[in-house]
């Protein structure tokens, strides 16, 4: 018989499918693009606002729970009250939630913001991930269209703040009320119609993928693609095909505004849905944002679930290398709408909403695209070394390391294996600090310290050959008083960033 015992398998790290691991580069890049979006958001009135990750599943509205695990698109699990929670997949249902339960301790019109984290329990794919950030802004109790336009307006702005150009960009507009107009002015009202209704807002959303030709076919017979398989179409005649290709066709809305009057005439939906869109497009024009901002674009089908309204979508016009070679437009980075039913569902009395969403990550790789983003220099530490460890030389390099910090100097004080010295310096090395504090018994007694230019140093040791020289040169490094230290390390990094300046000038 065999005593001797199985080694444990070794756990083997693994990062879960449709996840991803952040770098220190793409959270500074983050962080510095939602504090730009921030002051956009606070300069317009708006207050930040944070509602959890899990929310009770039947309130999300979208996914309720069945007699087995309601798992699909949402990541899910049971309390031990037997209550399903769900992960939150967007930031608009739980703020319905929200106001609904606050709503007497709320002031109306609340405008609010937040960014955070959502999740889609879906099959990850090449930028596809299960893990997302977005950053939305909602006013909720403003019925009037003149909010949507405001929302419209602040899309613009915030781009713009984001070092995005006119021209490099548009916020388009739409209403779901003159789609409904459109759809019932060619027989698709009434209830017994929602099916064919939805299908063809589904073959709108396609417009850009498989351009006016391919819509007609999903919205006529269906439409076969490159593979063979075959998507059945909405099963509209011509006449309707042609009413409806017209519409999302209108490239300059004040040119085609009558005929889409006359075309939803008749239908209450319709004609209010154009007036509302007019009268959107008065006020941001009115504000000084043309057609080259803010574009009424019938063609734009958004929130086929909720939205009740004005939809809206920020577009980035520029060109991109896609993964294949190809040049492509950018495209979408976020937009929104009105969904005056989504808190209502709460409340059994009608409130009014209106907001959009940011894709952060989306927005992020476009801002790297075009230079705006992660051009922030971040200085790694000064790093004070550790020559000795009892507690009187500690305590010194820890008071050291505080004055820096207290100074603004970004600065850590070694707490690796300090017997090795070289190995500190090696790790500077690798860490990129610009400067290293050194300070021995003899340094100690004397009350001095050893300020090495590390960055000045390394581009110096490409010069010095001889080993005589290099101790002779002592390079880059001055012994200062500890008194000193603070003013020398500040003297040194704007030597340094002098430098850079000029490298970068050349």
């Amino acid at each position: 018989m065999n005593d001797i015992k199985k080694k444990p398998q070794k756990l083997k790290a693994r990062l879960p499918r449709g996840f991803v691991d952040r770098s220190a580069a793409d959270i500074r890049a983050v962080n510095e693009m939602t504090a730009k979006i921030r002051e956009v958001y606070e300069h317009y009135g708006f207050d930040p606002v944070e509602t959890p990750l899990f929310e009770y599943t039947d309130a999300l509205g979208k996914f309720l729970p069945d007699a087995d695990r309601p798992n699909e698109g949402v990541f899910s699990l049971q309390d031990d009250d037997e209550q399903w929670m769900s992960l939150r997949y967007d930031l608009t249902a739980p703020l319905a939630r929200h106001v609904a339960e606050n709503f007497n301790d709320i002031q109306l019109p609340y405008r609010t913001y937040r960014a955070g984290y959502v999740f889609r329990n879906e099959k990850p794919g090449p930028g596809r991930f299960r893990q997302f950030m977005q950053f939305d802004a909602d006013t909720v109790g403003a019925p009037g269209v003149q909010a949507d336009a405001e929302m419209c307006m602040m899309m613009s702005d915030t781009l713009e703040a984001l070092g995005i150009k006119r021209g490099d960009y548009v916020i388009r507009v739409n209403n779901r009320k003159v789609l409904d107009g459109v759809l019932e002015a060619i027989g698709l009202g009434g209830d017994d119609k929602a099916a064919q209704r939805l299908n063809v807002l589904r073959a709108i959303d396609k417009l850009d993928k498989f351009g006016p030709e391919g819509v007609a076919l999903l919205l006529g017979p269906g439409r076969k693609d490159e593979s063979g398989d075959f998507t059945k179409g909405a099963g509209l005649d011509q006449s309707q095909i042609d009413k409806v290709l017209f519409f999302v066709g209108i490239k300059d809305y004040a040119e085609s505004a009558a005929q889409l009057a006359e075309l939803v005439a008749g239908t209450s939906k319709g004609a209010e849905g154009v007036e509302e869109l007019n009268f959107i497009g008065a006020l941001v024009t009115s504000a000084g944002y043309r057609s080259d901002r803010i574009k009424i674009d019938p063609s734009v089908v958004r929130g086929l679930e909720y939205y009740t309204g004005p939809v809206y979508e920020a577009e980035l016009l520029f060109d991109v290398t896609n993964e294949k070679g190809e040049k492509v437009v950018f495209g979408s980075v976020g937009g929104g709408g009105r969904y005056d039913g989504l808190v209502s569902r709460f409340m059994g009395q009608p409130v009014p909403a209106t907001g959009f969403s940011i894709g952060v990550s989306r927005l992020m790789t476009a801002l790297k695209n075009l230079g705006k983003l992660g051009q922030a220099e971040v200085i790694e530490p000064v790093l004070i070394t550790v020559m000795d460890g009892d507690v009187e030389a500690m305590g010194r390099y820890q008071r050291l390391t505080q004055e820096l910090r207290a100074a603004g100097i970004r600065a850590e004080m070694f707490q690796g294996n300090w017997k090795k010295f070289g190995n500190q310096l090696k790790y500077a090395d690798r860490r990129g600090c610009p400067v290293a504090i050194i300070q021995g018994g003899d340094e100690r007694a004397e009350g001095v310290v050893q300020i090495k230019d590390l960055i000045e140093g390394k581009r110096l040791s490409g010069e010095i050959e001889d080993n005589a020289s290099w101790r002779e040169a002592r390079v880059a490094q001055e012994t200062v008083p500890e008194g000193d230290l603070v003013s020398k390390v500040r003297e040194i990094l704007a030597a340094q960033a002098e430098d850079r300046k000029r490298a970068s000038n050349v």
